[in-house]
């Protein structure tokens, strides 16, 4: 289908809408992006951008410049939270030549991709808060202004609270899993290495790596417990807090927590992968197609996989239509199958002292030093899938 035609509007200014944006107008489609904000920003956090969805950036041409705004990573350290010591390491060295794994500050992907899709004449809108959708063969959006856009497509790229997945799904209400989680940047006193550091303690467990040359750190960590916290990332809570769930880990994440100001607090819940993701000339991607809970450092990177194939499909078929349908099916095995993998790394990075996990530490480090190409290997489902080639 040629795109030069389609008028095509996309909701949300994120890490997914921005790609799909760019992916489209480079394709020759008139695109408009609806943000809500003020401006296209993101709050302090990083991400891990894995060779999955390197690949789509690499397609996008902006590899080389993302590179330039981050951290090569190096290894994923799997570390007894109390004592610091190692237990197992994915050597991210091993990866194959052209694969690469960066450490990124949200906000500088954010940049980058809102610079490209600019320059590529893709018009971006602020302040435009998205009242209601409406499909069919000139699906309306609605804002809350009363202003109304009609549009051959609109893709809603809007996260957890999307105003497009409802017009699509019946509302089902999302369960609280059980666990809480904080982020925030500190600044890197502790030579923290090109690593992520799992630091892995009963009922809990803290992820930190470098950002930004590494002059910072990202931390999240993430405690169960049965009082819940709103499902939001503009939350704060006091630094006390989190320091109090981690007091029993090592000096080095004591040194990293105490630094530690006012940082983000939000609920972990699952949310069930939508049944359609697309209807009458609309469609969703990212978080509100799919949200992932964030133990396999996968959510940007399934959405900018998910950006790529609904462009590509696009072109590919013959009517939007066919396109939004064969998106669907390229799509939701593949992402049902990382939410699942993530959930099961909650469960390992929280076992509690004991014969199994000892069993379970004990053979991961076994692998990974006997075997280090063998522990890289059990990812290769995920870090070695091309989407910009799986057609």
């Amino acid at each position: 289908m040629d795109l030069n035609a389609l008028d095509i509007t996309v909701i949300g200014g994120g890490i997914g809408g921005l790609t799909v944006a760019l992916a489209l107008r480079q394709q020759g489609a008139t695109v408009t992006v609806l943000e809500q904000a003020e401006a296209i920003t993101e709050v302090g956090a990083g991400i891990q951008v894995s060779p999955n969805g390197l690949r789509v950036i690499e397609a996008l041409g902006l590899a080389d410049e993302l590179a330039s705004r981050s951290v090569q990573g190096r290894a994923v350290s799997l570390r007894n939270g109390s004592t610091g010591a190692e237990v197992a390491r994915l050597d991210l060295k091993r990866l194959p030549s052209d694969q690469r794994y960066l450490f990124v500050h949200r906000a500088d992907l954010v940049d980058l991709l809102s610079s490209a899709a600019r320059e590529h004449g893709v018009a971006v809108r602020l302040l435009q808060r998205v009242d209601t959708v409406t499909q069919g063969k000139r699906p309306r959006v609605v804002l809350a202004t009363g202003d109304t856009r009609e549009t051959d497509l609109v893709i809603g790229a809007d996260g957890i609270h999307s105003a497009v997945r409802p017009v699509l799904n019946a509302t089902q209400k999302p369960f609280f899993t059980g666990q809480v989680a904080w982020r925030c940047i500190v600044p890197n006193t502790t030579g923290h290495p090109a690593h992520a550091r799992v630091h892995m303690g009963p009922g809990r467990h803290m992820v930190t790596y470098p950002l930004r040359g590494g002059d910072m750190l990202n931390v999240v960590a993430v405690e169960e417990r049965a009082q819940w916290a709103a499902e939001s990332w503009s939350q704060k809570d006091d630094a006390n807090n989190l320091r109090k769930a981690f007091a029993g880990f090592d000096a080095e994440v004591h040194q990293i927590l105490s630094q530690a100001e006012a940082p983000g607090v939000w609920g972990l819940f699952r949310h069930p992968v939508a049944a359609h993701w697309y209807g009458q000339g609309i469609a969703v991607l990212g978080d509100a197609a799919h949200p992932t809970l964030p133990f396999l450092a996968q959510g940007a990177n399934m959405a900018m996989e998910d950006a790529w194939v609904l462009a590509d499909a696009l072109v590919r078929a013959d009517d939007i239509n066919a396109g939004l349908a064969a998106y669907q099916q390229r799509r939701k095995v593949r992402v049902t199958k990382v939410i699942d993998a993530a959930g099961k790394n909650a469960r390992n990075y929280h076992l509690s002292p004991g014969p199994f996990r000892f069993a379970a530490h004990t053979a991961l480090g076994l692998l990974s030093r006997v075997s280090p190409r063998q522990m890289l290997g059990r990812f290769d489902w995920l870090y070695g899938y091309d989407v910009t080639k799986a057609a």
